[in-house]
């Protein structure tokens, strides 16, 4: 009966219009949730089959509810390097605990970026999701694996101990006096493999005294201070742009040698006539124009050099910059020296870039990454299953998942020291909520009036 059928539709609009005041309601309560995505009930007509010809039945009215999880709310720039935003498309993979994950551990999908760090040393945001990435291999790579997250840990931040960089490379900028006197011990060094300048620096009373000195810094493998001299003795009137030069270690005993004890090598430094290094000439590494290097072997090997076994580093390289080293006719002075590594270290910070990689930094300057942050995409991310904590599981609907580097293949840029903010609109909602009210009272009408008109059906028999 159409009477009946209006009645039952007023119901079917309370009940639709009341599934529109509660996503209003999550809305309004959740506009300062971070990343948190609006949802919204439209409206859709049940239609009746209509059977007798000239009387309408009513069919009424059905709420259909919709999440705008890809839709991209505002980035805004936090206080803390582990705040993490999405610009663009994806999700933060994250999993409901840290260590321990297996391949049957339930993992889940966030733009939720508000990370920091527990307890454990794990990136966890408010809802106690920890952050997913790829662990850095040793050679510094990442096993990425697009459809497999079973490839993706727990980022952890503080397991990571001190970090230490071994010196690679020395650089010297200096001149050497052309116009300087030739030392009177020039001419026994030249004839005698016994006036070593090596031997001055152990005993001031042997060897020869040379003309200027360069000592350099060199970290070694356990993050120790060791260093290195470079001896110079001008060449005699003969030989003008020449030099003699060794390179020792200070004190000699660190090092172990084939010949002289704590002499790494023992050649020529040469110069052109306008003052410039001429490398091509400079016998000091070896033959003319060999690579400026010097490679000590680790202790307790065979090898030599060596460093010592009473140290027990491992095995070390030096390459040498001495293309800035000149000869003019001024006094004989180090410009500046150069070198790299870095002693023993401990984390001070951590730092997101907009790459996903995480990566520590010491307070000795090192950075090591730590692992790479994937951003997991969807065909379809409105059809998200939605779970508590702001967060999302995969669904047939949404699609297949892929797991992609930030900013590749479509998937969104990561914005270190960023949060997104919520895509709540208060105007809108405020006036959803006028409009869904008015509604509400309108269906409550309906079935007054149909309750009105069955009353006096029911009194037509009186």
């Amino acid at each position: 009966m159409s009477i009946n059928s209006a009645l039952l539709t007023g119901v079917s609009g309370l009940v639709a219009n009341s599934s529109a005041l509660a996503a209003i309601s999550d809305n309004i309560a959740n506009v300062n949730t971070v990343s948190y995505k609006r949802n919204e009930v439209s409206f859709a007509n049940v239609v009746t089959s209509q059977a007798v010809k000239g009387r309408y039945s009513a069919g009424g009215v059905q709420g259909v509810t919709r999440q705008f999880v890809s839709q991209q709310g505002l980035v805004q720039a936090s206080g803390s390097s582990t705040d993490l935003a999405i610009s663009g498309d994806g999700f933060f993979v994250v999993s409901s605990k840290g260590a321990g994950l297996t391949t049957a551990d339930a993992r889940s999908f966030t733009r939720s970026g508000s990370f920091t760090v527990d307890a454990d040393g794990f990136l966890v945001n408010k809802s106690n999701f920890y952050l997913q990435g790829w662990p850095a291999k040793p050679d510094g790579s990442f096993d990425i694996n697009p459809s497999d997250l079973s490839k993706m840990n727990s980022i952890n931040v503080k397991n990571l101990g001190s970090a230490v960089a071994p010196t690679t490379d020395i650089g010297v900028s200096a001149n050497l006096n052309k116009g300087g006197v030739v030392s009177a011990g020039e001419a026994a060094y030249n004839n005698a493999t016994a006036a070593s300048m090596t031997d001055y620096a152990t005993d001031p009373l042997t060897g020869t005294k040379p003309d200027f000195v360069i000592e350099a810094n060199v970290i070694d493998s356990t993050g120790g201070s060791r260093k290195v001299a470079i001896a110079l003795l001008k060449d005699d009137s003969a030989n003008p742009n020449s030099w003699h030069a060794e390179i020792y270690s200070i004190p000699t005993t660190d090092v172990t040698t084939g010949g002289r004890p704590g002499q790494l090598t023992r050649g020529d430094v040469k110069f052109n006539q306008d003052g410039t290094i001429d490398l091509t000439t400079t016998t000091l590494f070896g033959a003319a124009g060999a690579a400026a290097q010097l490679v000590l072997d680790a202790s307790g090997t065979a090898a030599t050099p060596r460093w010592s076994n009473s140290l027990g580093i491992a095995a070390q390289t030096l390459d040498f910059d001495l293309s800035k080293v000149s000869q003019y006719t001024a006094p004989s002075t180090v410009n500046a020296i150069s070198s790299n590594g870095a002693g023993v270290g401990n984390i001070v910070s951590i730092d997101v870039d907009d790459e996903g990689i995480v990566s520590a930094i010491y307070d000795n300057s090192q950075i090591r990454q730590i692992a790479k942050v994937g951003i997991a995409t969807f065909p379809n991310a409105d059809g998200l299953q939605a779970i508590s904590g702001n967060a999302y599981r995969s669904s047939l609907p949404a699609g297949q998942l892929t797991v992609k580097e930030a900013g590749v293949g479509g998937a969104g840029r990561i914005s270190p020291s960023s949060l997104e903010a919520s895509t709540v609109d208060l105007s809108a909602e405020f006036t959803g909520l006028i409009q869904t009210q008015k509604a509400y009272s309108a269906s409550s009408k309906i079935i007054t009036t149909a309750d009105q008109m069955l009353e006096e059906l029911i009194n037509i028999k009186r």
